[in-house]
């Protein structure tokens, strides 16, 4: 009974956002980052820690950054329930006052579950609406912790994790000549993302690699069916319970790929690069996010991130999320 109350509890606070008060939340949170960075004290330490005994360094509080994926898990036993929301463009031609600044609409709302199946093994169900072409998907991913850093341990001075994902796109085909829809079988709707997520702590200052391989079962003519990124992640603090969050992939689209777009589509491809503020409440983490990928999904915002900061191409993004305990772990 408790579970659901707390589900009931967040689901009722997540969808109380509709577009008569988003303005009030916007400002409420940038009221909040200010009132936090000035009034907030360090949480003290008042764990009783047992010499000789590893202690774990926690390098970022959530599993996933902005668009980057942690080394982080959810835990054995628990379960978090994440909602992420990414509004329309800020400026240029589709942002401005007329959309109230991509408040007036959702570019990106991704939900899903995070179950910690193991001690070091996460795995995720979760549905995306998707922001382009490619609509309806969802996505099982699995994370798994290949090794964690430790306080004064050199043995462990990394923290190294293995994601991979698979997704599948239930929209309704498009025959259009030459569209992202034309899916001539069910591998065409296919993708899937592999990740290698390797993160320190350096004193107050959390940093991170993801080289990350992309495929998918269908590809446009002159497009790539695979492809690599190299992404990175950092996290300062600001103060009390305020951190600063950046994260950064760039893609390596071919030459060819590149010019075929720009002059049969009129597009140019950008690197992904998101910057938020991370608030860190009781029973709650939130995220308020500006990312010039529409996308949230690893599998579209990689090779689809026609968005550029320059031109007031980015948005508004924010996640919440509520954990839960599901079953006892055995000491």
């Amino acid at each position: 009974m408790l579970v659901t109350s707390n589900f009931r509890s967040f689901t009722n606070d997540y969808f109380l956002l509709t577009k008569t008060n988003i303005m009030k939340r916007v400002f409420t949170l940038a009221g909040l980052i200010i009132s936090l960075q000035l009034f907030a004290q360090d949480k003290k330490d008042t764990t009783h820690h047992v010499e000789g005994v590893k202690r774990p360094v926690t390098i970022f509080n959530s599993e996933k950054v902005i668009n980057a994926n942690t080394t982080e898990l959810v835990g054995k036993g628990r379960m978090k329930f994440k909602v992420t929301h990414n509004f329309g463009d800020i400026g240029g031609k589709e942002g401005g006052s007329t959309t109230f600044f991509g408040l007036d609409g959702a570019a990106d709302i991704k939900i899903g579950f995070e179950i910690g199946l193991g001690k070091k093994l996460d795995m995720t169900l979760a549905r995306t609406r998707g922001a382009s072409a490619v609509l309806q998907i969802w996505e099982i991913n699995f994370k798994y912790q290949l090794m964690q850093q430790m306080k004064d341990d050199p043995s462990h001075p990394l923290s190294i994790a293995l994601f991979g994902n698979e997704a599948v796109s239930s929209v309704r085909a498009d025959n259009a000549s030459n569209g992202e829809r034309q899916f001539a079988s069910f591998s065409d709707r296919m993708s899937r993302v592999v990740q290698l997520i390797i993160a320190k702590k350096i004193k107050k200052v959390s940093l991170q690699l993801n080289p990350t391989l992309m495929n998918r079962g269908y590809a446009i003519a002159n497009d790539q069916k695979t492809m690599f990124s190299l992404g990175g992640a950092l996290k300062l603090p600001l103060g009390g319970r305020v951190n600063l969050l950046v994260d950064y992939f760039h893609t390596f689209h071919t030459q060819a790929s590149k010019d075929s777009f720009f002059v049969n589509h009129g597009t140019k491809f950008y690197d992904p690069l998101g910057i938020g503020f991370e608030i860190l409440t009781a029973g709650h983490i939130f995220t308020l996010n500006f990312t010039n990928a529409k996308e949230i999904l690893e599998n579209r915002f990689i090779p689809r991130t026609i968005s550029s900061w320059g031109k007031g191409q980015f948005r508004w993004g924010f996640s919440i999320a509520r954990s839960f305990k599901i079953f006892k772990v055995k000491k």
